[in-house]
């Protein structure tokens, strides 16, 4: 019986340590925000990031040492939503954020980081406007600007098109940014451009801007803008049995998952983008396996880029001495000093940042063959 009594007494002992270890490596571990579009029109998207994260973290997990918490928050590509989820990981302990994930969800939350001295590392907000005047938000995607020239000079040097049609929205910030370097850089390379049209985003008819660049022989097709007007377009050209080359950017990264897509049209369609998955290193294979076990999908560059966003904050965070017990603000300031200094070896690129936030890395591009991405090497 005193035996037993024993063994009680040594489990319940035992069980006490391993709760309280437990408890000790969430305490320590470092707490990262992850926030984008879970739900909603832009879910392609947030998820993608989430799901990136969370193949990064676990990697980390693995290798012992430092612990990575993520605290995800669906913010439905809702600024004001945004600044709620932003708000509920912040009660939950996060120490940085490694989103938004959308423009204007970033842009409001960053001004809400600024204030806070929150530090905050975009995997895929690319507008300038995300970072300009915030000295603790950072990029890992391309700004719009960069995306423009990048895909004006890729176009230029593979020989891709003669006569260059844009089609591009006049009512986003991402679509006009990168339209107006993309058409800056056209002119110094003697691109030629012949057809310009522009819609909004109430346009569902999209005849009208096809029509033009197939009036003017456009051989090639710039599309920067997000994957659900592409997908019209692409769709109207089909029927008006249109066929020139279509250049998209990384905003068209997800058209193949979109619910009842006919990824037949986008058949030799291009984007620039940092990641391929079909890259034969060994990183990026066991990304994409482990990535496919958990969602049944290929990864796209947005969970490339979360998964390298998370990478960079973890390296930034040793380097730095910063663990579970520093506070966010003091994380803020060291993790600003670090990001100027960094380099990061990752899954789109070998990174580095400037004083401004902006991210370095080599731009390639992709091309859709049989329902999926495949590297562009010629």
């Amino acid at each position: 019986m005193k035996f037993n009594k024993a063994i009680v007494a040594m489990t319940l002992a035992l069980v006490m340590v391993m709760s309280l270890c437990t408890a000790a490596m969430a305490e320590d571990a470092l707490k990262i925000g992850v926030i984008g579009p879970f739900t909603g029109a832009a879910a392609i998207y947030g998820n993608a990031c989430k799901y990136g994260a969370q193949v990064a973290a676990e990697q980390i997990n693995a290798e012992g040492g430092l612990q990575i918490e993520l605290l995800n928050e669906d913010d439905e590509h809702d600024p004001e939503k945004s600044v709620n989820a932003y708000n509920t990981v912040l009660d939950n302990g996060a120490q940085m954020i490694a989103g938004t994930t959308t423009t204007s969800p970033c842009i409001a939350v960053g001004a809400q980081a600024n204030e806070d001295r929150v530090f905050m590392l975009t995997p895929s907000a690319s507008s300038v406007d995300v970072i300009d005047g915030k000295d603790n938000v950072f990029q890992v995607c391309f700004t719009d600007p960069a995306q423009g020239k990048a895909s004006a000079a890729y176009i230029n040097e593979k020989a891709l098109g003669t006569k260059i049609a844009i089609i591009y929205n006049n009512a986003d910030a991402y679509s006009t940014g990168i339209y107006q370097t993309f058409i800056d850089e056209a002119a110094e390379l003697g691109l030629d451009v012949v057809s310009v049209t522009t819609f909004t985003d109430e346009t569902t008819d999209f005849s009208v801007q096809v029509s033009d660049a197939k009036d003017n022989d456009a051989d090639l097709v710039f599309l920067p803008m997000y994957y659900t007007p592409a997908s019209m377009i692409l769709a109207t050209a089909k029927n008006m049995e249109y066929a020139p080359v279509f250049f998209g950017v990384d905003g068209m990264d997800g058209i193949l998952t979109m619910e009842g897509f006919d990824a037949s049209l986008a058949e030799g369609v291009f984007m620039l983008t940092p990641f391929s998955a079909d890259a034969p290193d060994e990183r990026t294979q066991a990304f994409v396996a482990r990535y496919q076990e958990i969602t049944g999908e290929i990864p796209n560059q947005f969970a490339a880029d979360c998964y390298d966003a998370v990478y960079a904050l973890y390296e930034a965070s040793l380097a730095a001495g910063i663990d579970g017990s520093t506070d966010a603000e003091e994380a803020c300031e060291l993790l600003i000093e670090q990001f100027q200094s960094l380099e990061v070896e990752g899954l789109t690129g070998n990174m580095t940042w400037d004083e401004t936030g902006a991210v370095t890395k080599i731009p390639t591009s992709v091309v859709i063959q049989d329902g999926t991405y495949v590297g562009f090497y010629d």
